[in-house]
C-alpha cells in the first residue's frame, strides 16, 4: 500500500512541474531535475524491488543506504549549482551597476557641454539626471 501511495506521489509531483512549467512558474532548466526526481519516485514506488535489485547489483546489503546517498549526493549538487548562478548574478549585477555609474558619467558630461554652451546644432533637448529621490 505505501508503494502505492509513493508512486502516486511521485506522478502528482512531476504533473504540478510540469503545469508550473507551463504557467511560467518556474524555469525549465530547473523544473527538469524535479521532474526527474518525481519519476524516480514514482518508479521506486511502484517498483519497490527494482531498488533491492540495484542494491544487491552494487553489493550494498540494506537497501535504503542507497537512497539516502543518492539524496545526499542530489542536495549537493543542487546547492553547488545555486551557488554557481548565484555567482553568475552577482557578478552580472556588478557589471551592470559600473555600466549604469559610467553612462551617468557621460549623461553629467554631456549635460555640462549642454549647459555651457558647447552645443551640438543637432541637440533638441537637454537630458536629464533622475537620481531616483523623486518618484
Amino acid at each position: 500500500m505505501i508503494s502505492l501511495i509513493t508512486g502516486t506521489i511521485g506522478l502528482l509531483v512531476a504533473t504540478l512541474i510540469i503545469l508550473l512549467i507551463r504557467k511560467d512558474r518556474m524555469h525549465v532548466q530547473h523544473g527538469l531535475g524535479w521532474i526527474f526526481v518525481a519519476c524516480v519516485f514514482a518508479l521506486l514506488g511502484f517498483s519497490p524491488s527494482l531498488f533491492d535489485r540495484i542494491a544487491q547489483y552494487v553489493g550494498v546489503a540494506y537497501p535504503p543506504v542507497i537512497a539516502l546517498a543518492l539524496a545526499i549526493s542530489l542536495l549537493v549538487i543542487k546547492i553547488l549549482r545555486m551557488d554557481i548562478d548565484r555567482s553568475h548574478i552577482e557578478m552580472r549585477n556588478q557589471r551592470l551597476i559600473q555600466r549604469v555609474a559610467m553612462l551617468e558619467a557621460d549623461l553629467r558630461e554631456v549635460q555640462k557641454q549642454f549647459n555651457s554652451g558647447d552645443e551640438n546644432p543637432t541637440t533638441c533637448q537637454s537630458p536629464e539626471i533622475h537620481d531616483g529621490s523623486r518618484g
